[in-house]
């Protein structure tokens, strides 16, 4: 090729070149999505997947940074609620107490079924072999406005004796163990981790929460979001359940996971998290069950599942004058939200 053509092919391709990046631009990756950062409340409990998706960035993975807060019980979360200090919650009957001084909430699923892991610990030198002879000890350790005052009020309703009739000390969980010791009480009715921490101490469960509550317990732990906080933020639910399926697959994969972050949130020793875990993990409800009608966990069961364990709870606590008055079946109803699950289900992600 002569000088001049040559000179005139890299003109051509120059222009080309020209003409090519002027109507073609240079691409660019999109830009980072903003992570939506919120208040997130809980007690210290043994809430295994919301450890794992903390530990574990999972929130960021679908756009979220909640800053957590962890509590020794549920009582602060609803002076959280009511300040708008929390967006989202994950509790036990805490749920009750804020539903029933009419803080806007969402129930959006089931962090855990507290009911699975509770039971009856006694004094072996009590003589009491099962709930049938509670009526025989001195004192009975259970912490007024949880889960086990609920479980004593259906106890007595079952033996057809009255909760006076009982002689319950108000004593918080952490403390069982001392009393028992003591011989301040003879039983107590205790959740996780304290259950099996009584249970390594030798202290013998006579008794699951199954054997003297209907339909397997009524000690659900939730998650929820304020009512205006998700009416502001449409996909946060459905992105917190998507969360919380990862880490619960996360879970069943490696159980080493959760036995980890119980050690870690509870410090517990590890035979005390193995044994909560072994008790309790498998009874988590899926979310397949949380949207099925006929489940005892069912979220979409206006008369049934969780709304029937959250009346039943409601109206023991009433009966006893720890709430002024049980929870209307419709204000149970309009809390409880079961699309997030079903939009997932469905499977829309974020």
């Amino acid at each position: 090729m002569s000088l001049s053509c040559q000179r005139l092919a890299a003109a051509v391709f120059s222009l080309t070149a020209m003409l090519f990046s002027s109507t073609t631009p240079a691409q660019t990756p999109p830009p980072q999505e903003k992570l939506l950062k919120f208040n997130w409340g809980a007690p210290t409990a043994d809430y295994y997947a919301l450890y794992v998706a903390k530990d574990q960035g999972l929130f960021k993975e679908v756009g979220l940074e909640p800053n957590f807060y962890f509590f020794p019980s549920g009582a602060p979360l609803l002076a959280g609620l009511k300040s708008e200090s929390l967006d989202v919650i994950t509790t036990g009957l805490a749920t009750v107490f804020a539903l029933g001084q009419n803080i806007p909430l969402k129930l959006i699923y089931w962090e855990l079924d507290h009911a699975a892991a509770e039971g009856l610990a006694v004094d072996p030198k009590s003589g009491i072999k099962d709930y049938t002879q509670l009526a025989k000890a001195k004192a009975i350790g259970a912490p007024s406005g949880t889960c086990a005052q609920v479980s004593l009020v259906l106890i007595a309703q079952k033996l057809n004796i009255k909760y006076s009739d009982l002689n319950i000390v108000n004593i918080a969980p952490p403390l069982y163990n001392n009393a028992l010791k003591s011989g301040s009480i003879q039983a107590a009715v205790a959740w996780s981790p304290y259950s099996s921490i009584l249970q390594a101490a030798g202290y013998q469960t006579v008794n699951w929460a199954s054997d003297y509550t209907p339909d397997g317990g009524v000690c659900p732990g939730l998650t929820s979001v304020r009512s205006k906080f998700l009416a502001q933020h449409p996909d946060l639910g459905l992105k917190l359940v998507q969360v919380q399926a990862k880490a619960m697959d996360m879970i069943r994969k490696d159980p080493e996971l959760a036995i980890g972050v119980l050690m870690k949130y509870l410090s517990v020793p590890r035979d005390v998290a193995k044994h909560i875990y072994d008790r309790e993990f498998a009874q988590i409800p899926s979310l397949q069950q949380q949207i099925d009608p006929n489940s005892p966990y069912s979220l979409t069961a206006k008369n049934a599942g969780l709304a029937k364990k959250l009346l039943i709870a409601s109206q023991a606590l009433a009966t006893v004058g720890t709430i002024p008055a049980p929870l209307s079946a419709k204000a149970i109803e309009e809390a409880i939200d079961p699309t997030p699950i079903q939009r997932y289900m469905k499977g829309e992600r974020k």
